[in-house]
C-alpha cells in the first residue's frame, strides 16, 4: 500500500496570495500533477490538515476544484486555520467524518492499515489540543483493534520540535498523548503536519514525524526566540509505503527536474 501525505496547503480565496507572496494555490495544482505521475500511484492521500487559510466555505470549494485530479480515496483532519464545521461540510459525502462534534474517526476495513484521525483544532487559535474527551477516545478506539497495524493522522505534531515560535503554538496533552501511545504497540505510524517540514522522532515509543508544504516552509531556526518566518525552500510531500510488516517513508519534491540517468551503460558498466 502507497499512501501520499499532503499537508499545509493553506488555499486562499481564488486571486488571493497567502502572507500577499505565496500563490498556495498554484502550488498545490503542480504538487497534484507530481502525485499524477507517480508510478505506481497512490492508494491513499491524507491530507494532515491547514487545509485552508482562513476557514470560509468558498476556500474549500476552491481546494476541493483544486484536487479533483486525484482519484483516490481522500482523507483529511482539521488543523489550526481549518473551520470544524466547513470542513465537515465540505468534506461530509466521503462517509467518514461524524455528523458533528470532534472531527475524529477511524477507518477501519478499507485499507490494511486501520487509520485514525485526531481532531487537534483550537477555535480561534494557533495552538493545538488534545483534551481528556478526545484522548479518552482515542485510547478506547486502539484498545478496539490491538491486533490491528494503525498510522493515527493529526495536525499539532505532539513533541516539541525546538522551532520556538512553533512549539509556542504546540499540542497541548501531549504528555498524555504519549502515555496512551506507549500502550498501543499497534501503532506504526503518526503522521502530522503543522511544521512545513520534515521532523521525525519517536514519541511514547512510536515513530512520528511531520511532512514539508507543496507551498512554503517554516524557517529552520533551532532557537527558543525564533522569529515567526518562512521560507521559499523547495516545496514537498511525504510518500508512506506499507510493505512486509512496516512503513517505509519518503520525502517526495515538487517540481520538474533533470533526469532519470542512467547509473549504468549498455554493458552494465559503471559509466566513466
Amino acid at each position: 500500500m502507497l499512501i501520499a501525505q499532503i499537508t499545509d496547503t493553506h488555499i486562499k480565496l481564488p486571486g488571493k496570495l497567502a502572507y500577499r507572496r505565496v500563490d498556495t494555490a498554484a502550488m498545490l495544482q503542480r504538487c497534484v500533477a507530481n502525485v499524477l505521475k507517480l508510478d505506481p500511484q497512490p492508494d491513499l492521500i491524507v491530507m494532515s490538515g491547514d487545509l485552508v487559510d482562513l476557514g470560509r466555505a468558498e476556500e474549500y470549494v476552491w481546494l476541493k476544484t483544486l484536487l479533483a485530479p486525484l482519484k483516490q480515496p481522500l482523507v483529511v483532519v482539521p488543523g489550526n486555520h481549518d473551520d470544524r464545521d466547513a470542513l465537515r461540510a465540505a468534506f461530509s459525502a466521503d462517509g467518514y467524518l461524524p455528523a458533528s462534534g470532534f472531527l475524529q474517526f477511524v477507518i477501519e476495513d478499507r485499507f490494511p492499515l486501520r487509520i485514525i484521525g485526531l481532531d487537534t483544532l483550537v477555535p480561534n487559535s494557533g495552538r493545538g489540543e488534545l483534551c481528556r474527551e478526545r484522548l479518552e477516545w482515542l485510547d478506547a478506539t486502539l484498545s478496539q483493534a490491538a491486533d490491528k497495524p494503525t498510522m493515527v493522522v493529526m495536525h499539532h505534531p505532539p513533541f516539541l520540535t525546538g522551532i520556538g515560535h512553533m512549539d509556542d503554538i504546540g499540542l497541548t496533552g501531549r504528555e498524555a498523548f504519549a502515555e496512551i501511545v506507549s500502550r498501543h504497540p499497534q501503532i506504526e505510524l503518526i503522521l502530522c503536519g503543522h511544521l512545513h517540514r520534515n521532523i521525525q522522532t519517536t514519541v511514547g515509543g512510536r515513530r512520528v514525524l511531520t511532512s514539508p508544504s507543496p507551498a512554503h516552509q517554516v524557517a529552520l531556526d533551532i532557537r527558543p526566540d525564533a522569529p515567526s518566518c518562512f521560507r521559499m525552500e523547495p516545496p514537498g510531500f511525504m510518500l508512506h509505503w506499507w510493505a512486509d510488516g512496516r512503513i517505509v517513508s519518503h520525502g517526495a519534491v515538487v517540481g520538474d527536474y533533470d533526469g532519470p540517468y542512467p547509473f549504468f551503460d549498455a554493458d552494465g558498466l559503471l559509466i566513466d
